[in-house]
């Protein structure tokens, strides 16, 4: 649920609003595949409910990730395509984001697109970290963040940032898609 809690934590009731109104609900079966490696991604992916697993041709699986994780967001950095395929395990919901109607809004809205970019640096520079821990290499040791710790610079900001995600976790059932 960290990850989730950076993004949030950076934007403002406005932005997470625009989110949650903008986002599409879809419940996820065992094995549906969200993000399909070589292939280019149209959605940022908020994991609600359920467990995702990541995979490639090189490495087969290598990560696992429940509530609060998001997919799909490095594709919005960069036009290559997707480095990974991403495949629900077990049941799930998640709030998908069109790529293009967030681009849009971004280009827009000077604002949002400052806070949002600034929460993705946050969210990525976190899973380097992340990564180079279950890599082993602790080159990186003296500034570490311990693995369940949140940044200092966005602790104040938690519990505004769970106060933001919850409403998401808790959908109205008029609003949930059929399960």
């Amino acid at each position: 649920m960290r990850k989730v809690l950076y993004i949030f934590g950076l934007l403002s009731d406005a932005d997470v609003q625009w989110i949650a109104k903008t986002g599409v609900l879809k419940r996820l079966r065992d094995g549906d595949v969200l993000i399909h490696e070589g292939e280019q991604t149209d959605a940022l992916i908020v994991i609600l409910e359920g467990e995702l697993a990541a995979s490639n041709l090189a490495l087969g699986p290598f990560a696992r990730m429940g509530v609060g994780e998001i997919v799909g967001e490095i594709s919005l950095v960069d036009s290559a395509p997707a480095s990974a395929t991403v495949t629900a395990k077990g049941e799930g919901l998640a709030l998908f984001l069109d790529k293009d109607i967030l681009m849009a809004k971004l280009a827009a809205d000077n604002g949002f697109g400052s806070r949002f970019y600034r929460a993705l640096a946050v969210f990525l520079a976190d899973r380097l970290r992340e990564a180079r821990r279950s890599s082993g290499n602790r080159s990186i040791a003296a500034v570490d963040i311990a693995d369940d710790e949140l940044d200092a610079g966005i602790l104040d900001r938690v519990s505004n940032a769970g106060d933001r995600f919850s409403p998401m976790l808790k959908t109205p059932g008029g609003h949930r898609p059929p399960a």
